[in-house]
């Protein structure tokens, strides 16, 4: 840790420059029902101009990748699913998960790290555990309207959980910053799926997170994600 307070010293003497300007969507898309929830340039704490790989621990290195390609499979699952079931909540929470991609891939291009997206189509991965994931999710939600809804609901669980022990393996402002943005993102979309389901008279019970977990949030206010 203490060549990274040298860095980070070294970065505050340079001067400072914001992660590029990150879209409102964060919490769901436009819809009237969801309500936007903006995720801002605000939001985000400057990161140094000299910021680079070396300033990662392999830690934070290996959490950025990681969560890239969790969002873009939690997008391309929702898009595949729109395209199965035309039901508004993947279409509306697919945009969002565009922006928390585009959040992740701004502190990639910030600190010099390949993105194992680029170049990839719709539901490709270079995680071959998150290439099994998206197979077994689409193979799963492509049975029924509510399968769909509740591989949503599973995704945005488990990306609950993943956020939570990647923010907390980092130090860095700028990257806890997105994290926590992404949080209260994937929390306002485990509500709007639960939402969903209880619509249909289906109640979803939680597979990786606790239940109490799961209630705690699925049953509050939604929030706003904002600075």
């Amino acid at each position: 840790m203490q060549r990274k307070q040298f860095l980070r010293h070294l970065g505050a003497l340079a001067g400072s420059a914001a992660i590029g300007p990150l879209i409102a969507a964060c919490g769901g898309g436009t819809d009237a029902a969801l309500g936007p929830t903006a995720l801002t340039a605000d939001t985000i704490v400057p990161v140094a101009a000299q910021a680079t790989i070396e300033s990662l621990s392999a830690d934070e290195f290996a959490g950025l990748k990681f969560m890239r390609e969790e969002e873009k499979l939690a997008h391309d699952v929702y898009v595949a699913m729109d395209a199965l079931w035309s039901h508004r909540t993947f279409a509306n929470i697919a945009l969002s998960e565009t922006t928390h991609t585009q959040a992740i891939l701004s502190l990639l291009t910030k600190y010099g790290v390949d993105d194992p997206a680029a170049g990839k189509a719709a539901g490709v991965f270079e995680d071959p555990q998150l290439q099994a994931l998206y197979d077994t999710l689409v193979k799963a939600g492509a049975a029924s309207l509510v399968e769909g809804l509740k591989v949503g609901a599973l995704i945005e669980e488990t990306d609950i959980r993943d956020i939570v022990q990647r923010q907390a393996l980092t130090d860095e402002a700028d990257i806890v910053n997105v994290y926590r943005s992404l949080l209260c993102g994937s929390r306002n979309h485990l509500r709007a799926f639960n939402g969903a389901l209880l619509d249909l008279g289906v109640t979803y019970s939680a597979q990786v997170i606790t239940q109490q977990e799961w209630d705690a949030i699925a049953y509050s206010t939604r929030e706003t994600c904002g600075g």
